[in-house]
């Protein structure tokens, strides 16, 4: 598996789909494309991915969108965190830096 194909844990990407709106509302390939920027081009999230994602997130009232117009001129939705995606976002974080913090432990043990 290469670098540009890796694999996330689940609920991974929905973390990284909410801090990328936290950054600024934009349309799902935009989404897409930052994850990919900030990273170096070692995670590419695929659309098969993506907009299941952003459909759950929505669902349970993390994001809302609203329609406007892309950088090409094509209709597309806007997404941007609610009140309650924020919270959801900082509880997220807090999860990862638990999880990220027991996995560098057991790396380290020699």
């Amino acid at each position: 598996m290469s670098q540009s194909e890796t694999e996330l844990l689940q609920g991974t990407l929905d973390l990284l789909i909410l801090k990328t709106l936290a950054l600024e509302s934009m349309h799902g390939y935009g989404v897409s494309l930052r994850i990919q920027q900030i990273s170096q081009d070692v995670l590419r999230v695929q659309q098969g991915s993506l907009y299941p994602a952003l459909y759950r997130l929505e669902q349970r009232g993390f994001i809302t969108y609203e329609w406007g117009t892309s950088e090409n001129g094509r209709r597309a939705k806007f997404y941007s965190l609610t009140k309650k995606g924020k919270k959801q976002l900082i509880s997220e974080m807090e999860g990862w830096e638990r999880l990220s913090a027991a996995v560098d432990r057991i790396l380290e043990t020699t």
